[in-house]
């Protein structure tokens, strides 16, 4: 994810989501993701004190901020590119797996944060955010509980 002070995602030349500031979540789901590990992420990613506080120290959450939520789907970021020259996609979840996943994750984000939007799963989509800080934080729900 990263702490962004705009972003959007377009899918065929159409805007499907934008935010203000807040967080842009590109989510990738594997193989075996579950819904525990979804409301696990929803819930860190709402907490996650990595917004300024008055004295310029991270100390606020994007819920406490009243920040937006972009999430955008993307199974590339389980490629792996250890052998070969080619990713191999096999950790990822199959797409009829993974989109229940990803609905469920938004829905559960929703319920924690007042704006979320999102992008289309399995479209192409162009994603234009300006990093602030610049602030990128990888979540792994496996390294989490």
């Amino acid at each position: 994810m990263q702490r962004v002070t705009r972003a959007s995602v377009t899918v065929d030349e159409e805007i499907a989501g934008e935010i203000g500031n807040g967080l842009v979540v590109l989510l990738g789901v594997a193989r075996d993701d579950t819904r525990e590990d979804a409301d696990y992420l929803a819930a860190k990613i709402a907490a996650l004190r990595i917004f300024d506080d008055a004295g310029g120290r991270m100390n606020v959450s994007v819920k406490e901020m009243d920040g937006g939520l972009l999430i955008v789907s993307q199974f590339t970021l389980y490629g792996d590119v250890r052998r070969g020259s080619r990713p191999s996609w096999s950790d990822a979840a199959a797409p009829e797996v993974a989109e229940p996943l990803y609905d469920y994750f938004v829905e559960s984000s929703r319920k924690l944060l007042g704006r979320v939007e999102t992008g289309s799963f399995r479209k192409m989509m162009q994603v234009e955010l300006v990093n602030d800080g610049p602030v990128t934080i990888l979540l792994d729900s496996r390294k989490g509980f």
